[in-house]
């Protein structure tokens, strides 16, 4: 079953779907009868469309690994699983209202995030950089000096290159796109000069681009930050089952098996291959299993 975003919104505003932010999460999928998880429609190789209506991707993938522990603990073969498409801006209140019981996508585990919802272990590691167009000659932030600089409505990275521009007197203009496609096409209509992204999601919007050779990456990392599966807070026994699910993915070679499809090989829907070797901090994870928060 998929869910429209419209209904999401409704579901928000009238308070419908409301639940108690310390519910029992598997005692609510096990009364309902249904685990509402959600996907992102343009987070490439994360979670995101390749066809009509199916979401795939490395987060996807990690998503149905704990869907599928939970049948097993609740005993539950026929649970019925909802698809709930989410964006930057509404991922955090959708899971806090009960809307959705798992979002697994490119969401980036900060302490800020970490006053209103859960995070489970870091499963990837990114940092910012800029989008633009190879005709641009754009090689660094300075170059965008007094120029227009796109982001993604709802993200850490908004807030960075805010900072960044502030910090250096750069007099950029930011303007934000309502989601990752939208800010792309910011800089392909010439509305902005670059989008300022974390760099694996960049990559994989050049894949998908009509003409990927008119693209590329620049720029130093700003920052490194963590993605992680977010969940409820106050939820130990579902907390315990998510990161029993990536930390045994993880110990038993499964994860960097998982790493390789998307990363490492080509994906859907244009074969394209990130080519991006597992970082330093992933493969440390993989050993320490922690959910450690950028600040």
């Amino acid at each position: 079953m998929q869910t429209s975003a419209l209904l999401s919104t409704v579901l928000l505003a009238t308070g419908l779907a409301a639940t108690s932010a310390s519910a029992d999460t598997l005692q609510k999928i096990a009364e309902s009868g249904q685990i509402t998880v959600a996907y992102r429609e343009a987070s490439v190789p994360f979670s995101y469309l390749a066809g009509a209506t199916t979401p795939e991707g490395f987060s996807v993938e990690i998503t149905n690994a704990v869907v599928d522990a939970v049948k097993k603990q609740l005993k539950k073969p026929d649970l019925k699983v909802a698809l709930q498409a989410v964006t930057s801006q509404n991922r955090i209140p959708l899971l806090q209202n009960g809307t959705i019981d798992l979002e697994c996508g490119s969401t980036t585990n900060n302490t800020v995030r970490g006053k209103d919802v859960q995070f489970a272990i870091n499963h990837f590691y990114t940092g910012t950089r800029l989008l633009v167009k190879k005709t641009a000659g754009i090689k660094n932030y300075a170059d965008l000096a007094k120029k227009t600089v796109a982001s993604t409505s709802g993200t850490t990275n908004a807030q960075v290159i805010r900072k960044y521009n502030l910090e250096k007197n750069l007099g950029m203009e930011i303007q934000l796109g309502k989601d990752h496609d939208d800010a792309m096409l910011l800089v392909d209509s010439g509305r902005a000069t670059a989008f300022a992204m974390d760099d694996i999601l960049l990559f994989g919007l050049i894949g998908n681009a009509k003409s990927p050779t008119e693209w590329e990456v620049v720029g130093d990392s700003l920052q490194v930050e963590p993605y992680a599966c977010m969940l409820r807070k106050d939820d130990p026994q579902f907390q315990q089952l998510v990161n029993g699910v990536i930390g045994g993915m993880m110990k038993s070679g499964q994860f960097e098996k998982l790493y390789t499809k998307w990363f490492m090989s080509p994906i859907p829907p244009k074969g394209q291959n990130l080519n991006l070797p597992m970082s330093k901090e992933l493969r440390d994870n993989i050993k320490a299993l922690s959910d450690k928060p950028a600040v």
